[in-house]
């Protein structure tokens, strides 16, 4: 296994099927490629979905789940590991310790908290691996022109829209992955607010 991938999705299982397909494709894909998945170590919805196809294809699981959802029905016990934490800011310190590079699947709070959070600390020079957005069926898109709002109004800077990378296209998401040749994460993507004419 080259590389361990975290995934960022849904936990739901009444979201429509066009998301469970793109779940699918994305760990069936993840498999082939030699990746690994390092995911919130849940059965169901896109999360339980995500894992299924990796197995399917013979790649490997890692879950990390906090000790209060650590239960049948809810755990995918399936995972080649486990690792259980005693909390949602453990689970997510480790995921990202983990992790080569991260992928965010449509999501609802915890799947958008997980990302926002992801792009801030490489914004903020902690991590310089790769982000992308799987905007299926332009799920993302109004977080997108969110996204575009605080940049024009200088909130951020230009330079931050490198810190994700965006699109539909299963494929384009793995290759974005695999050819990522981390940037100089210098202080121009930190907003300088004494600065009016930088940006």
């Amino acid at each position: 296994m080259d590389k361990y991938i975290c995934v960022y999705s849904s936990s739901s299982n009444v979201v429509d099927k066009e998301y469970f397909v793109a779940a699918r494709q994305l760990g069936t894909q993840m498999a082939q490629r030699g990746m690994g998945l390092i995911f919130g170590g849940g059965v169901v919805g896109l999360m339980g979905e995500m894992a299924k196809a990796v197995h399917d294809f013979g790649g490997k699981v890692i879950g990390v789940i906090p000790e209060a959802l650590n239960q049948e029905g809810i755990v995918y016990e399936q995972c080649d590991e486990l690792i259980v934490t005693e909390g949602l800011r453990e689970r997510k310190a480790l995921m990202d310790e983990k992790a080569e590079g991260f992928i965010a699947l449509p999501g609802g709070f915890g799947t958008l908290e997980e990302l926002l959070e992801i792009i801030t600390l490489k914004q903020l020079r902690y991590h310089n691996k790769p982000i992308v957005i799987f905007n299926v069926n332009g799920f993302y898109d109004g977080l997108i022109q969110l996204f575009e709002n605080i940049i024009e109004r200088r909130f951020a800077k230009v330079d931050c829209r490198d810190l994700y990378f965006v699109t539909q296209d299963v494929k384009e998401v793995l290759s974005y992955i695999e050819n990522y040749v981390p940037r100089d994460c210098g202080p121009k993507w930190l907003t300088d607010i004494g600065d009016k004419n930088e940006r």
